[in-house]
């Protein structure tokens, strides 16, 4: 749930932690429903959520029996979420990591690696990170990769607003993420490709159908 600031001035970790900082909360507390329908029939294991916010994907993961490294840019966030895993008792089974994905990303294999809405301006920076969350799947593990596709209504107007230091988000379907991972068949099998309407809140409040498309790849093994 880490979304790129669309800026090449102000580093993400400034922006984000400004942001968390306006308010208690920024998200809504609830897991992602793709991650609940898709993991809550499998066998707990290791798990690495990318782009974690507040933690609430995290702490659903931990009461549910896996361990998770959870990673995000934002000390703010973090912090909030550490507090709110020791509230519901499963601060032990989280590991809380500040990183910036582009410079380094966690160590290890996992049985789940989640990317729930980690977008960022520009497509290089996000299939980037997603390549290499590929490598971090344990044989059997999974990969889900949740988010947003195409250009959301209020957009439409703006399109040619930014300039090169400030690029359009880009949002891609599902078939585009799978053609960018350019997973080989023989090592990969597809069990989720699918792209679904939803009701988000826009800049200014007004509630919008969005598309989202969901992603789940499995590593034979």
């Amino acid at each position: 749930m880490n979304h790129g600031n669309g800026s090449a001035t102000v580093p993400d970790e400034e922006f984000w932690d400004a942001r968390y900082a306006e308010r208690d909360r920024i998200w809504s507390g609830n897991p992602n429903a793709v991650l609940v329908r898709e993991v809550h029939d499998r066998a707990p294991g290791s798990a690495l959520e990318l782009g974690c916010g507040e933690g609430a994907d995290a702490i659903w993961l931990a009461t549910q029996g896996w361990r998770v490294t959870a990673v995000d840019v934002s000390g703010v966030a973090l912090g909030r979420a550490a507090e709110q895993a020791a509230a519901v008792g499963v601060a032990d089974r989280i590991d809380w990591q500040r990183r910036d994905l582009a410079v380094s990303f966690p160590e290890g294999s996992f049985d789940l690696v989640s990317a729930q809405f980690l977008h960022q301006p520009g497509e290089i920076f996000r299939e980037g990170i997603l390549r290499t969350a590929v490598a971090a799947v344990a044989p059997g593990g999974v990969l889900l990769i949740v988010g947003h596709a195409g250009v959301p209504p209020w957009e439409h107007d703006h399109e040619h607003d930014h300039d090169d230091a400030h690029p359009v988000e880009q949002f891609p379907t599902t078939q585009e993420v799978l053609t960018a991972l350019a997973l080989p068949p023989e090592e990969w099998e597809v069990q989720l490709s699918e792209e679904f309407a939803r009701v988000h809140n826009g800049p200014d409040g007004q509630p919008v159908e969005r598309i989202d498309a969901a992603l789940k790849v499995r590593r034979r093994g």
